[in-house]
């Protein structure tokens, strides 16, 4: 052996596994992102269910651990179950009584159309005493809606095979919608049941590559989807109540039925605006009151509007620690992004860029 040789070896040796072992870490790395985006493209049509189910999971998840702490090691299973299963009561029970409606009054519709065709629709009485265009608009409706033979040529305009094209794809929508809640109700339960675990683990990734400041920043994210679910649900059960009494008030047709499906589409962008604007219409079309159809559609528009963008933000705000500004940018920039899914990842990435930025502050401080 060459003096010196075990010392070139030495250092010889440790240069090229570290060469080695940049090279695995990088082809790792890359064979990873290329399995997680085949994945991801794979389950594209479900990643919506899987988000919605870790959005239900986390906001759900320090109620969830009360009521299976009361079963102990037996509610290992039977708690998440039965969890999931009130989950999908609060999606499937409104469904199924909104359908119940529609088809109970499916008898009354078709009696109605069959009226319309042999008699034609009668102007409301308020429709001519509209200042400027009442005579004009009442006129028009004479026309054409109240003589019955305008009125079957008019409908008569209709086409049919777009009506059952339409029809089709609603068919096929409503069985992709059935898959959709499945899969999340399914990832539901798995997240309720492993939720401990895979906190655990995802922490603990997350720790490793991006340290305690990537751990603040995933706690602060879940705590901001929480505080953005919660204060949801408070302002859509305020809605509920204040628009339930303003209905019976006002002697809106079922109030508690307007007051109920208030509720849930408040959740929805925009559903609230719906409900208001089909209860306006029905004082208007069938209790023939203008006036409390007016008054009705003027207070409901500024209860929304106080809500939405006052209330709302304040108690999302005030739970997840961000300021107002950033909670109404969140709020209704995700929406506009990402749909419903945006109203509780809107203020989350804002809470996340908060809490980056003040990382950043405190590192140029130091």
């Amino acid at each position: 052996m060459l003096i010196g040789e075990e010392n070139v070896s030495r250092h010889a040796h440790p240069r090229i596994a570290s060469i080695d072992d940049g090279v695995q870490a990088a082809g790792r790395v890359a064979i990873g992102a290329v399995v997680v985006a085949a994945a991801a493209w794979i389950a594209w049509e479900f990643l919506a269910a899987l988000v919605w189910a870790a959005i239900i999971a986390i906001a759900t998840w320090p109620l969830y651990n009360r009521l299976a702490a009361i079963g102990g090691k037996r509610s290992q299973v039977l708690a998440p179950l039965c969890f999931t299963l009130v989950m999908a009561c609060f999606a499937i029970v409104p469904t199924m009584l909104l359908a119940r409606q529609i088809a109970e009054g499916s008898g009354a519709l078709l009696a109605s159309l069959n009226t319309l065709g042999l008699n034609g629709i009668a102007a409301p009485p308020w429709l001519s005493r509209l200042p400027h265009a009442g005579q004009l608009l009442d006129q028009w409706w004479q026309e054409n809606l109240s003589d019955p033979n305008a009125l079957v040529v008019w409908l008569r305009r209709v086409n049919l095979e777009s009506l059952a094209t339409w029809a089709g794809s609603l068919g096929g929508a409503l069985l992709r919608r059935v898959l959709e809640l499945l899969t999340m109700l399914l990832a539901l339960f798995i997240a309720l049941r492993d939720g401990a675990w895979l906190a655990l683990r995802f922490r603990a990734l997350v720790r490793n590559l991006l340290g305690m400041p990537g751990e603040n920043l995933l706690i602060t994210f879940a705590d901001a989807i929480r505080a953005t679910a919660n204060g949801t649900v408070a302002a859509s059960l305020v809605k509920g109540g204040v628009f339930w009494l303003a209905f019976v008030i006002t002697g809106v047709p079922h109030p508690l039925l307007f007051g109920a499906t208030m509720t849930l589409f408040s959740i929805i962008p925009f559903g609230a605006w719906i409900i208001l604007i089909a209860s306006t219409a029905s004082l208007l079309v069938v209790n023939d009151a203008p006036l409390a159809s007016a008054g009705l559609g003027v207070f409901g528009s500024a209860v929304l509007l106080i809500i939405d963008h006052l209330i709302q933000p304040v108690l999302i705000g005030g739970a997840a620690r961000l300021p107002f500004l950033l909670v109404l940018i969140g709020i209704i920039g995700g929406m506009r992004s990402l749909g419903l899914l945006g109203l509780f990842i809107g203020p989350a990435i804002m809470a996340a860029l908060l809490t980056i930025g003040r990382e950043w502050i405190r590192a140029g401080d130091n």
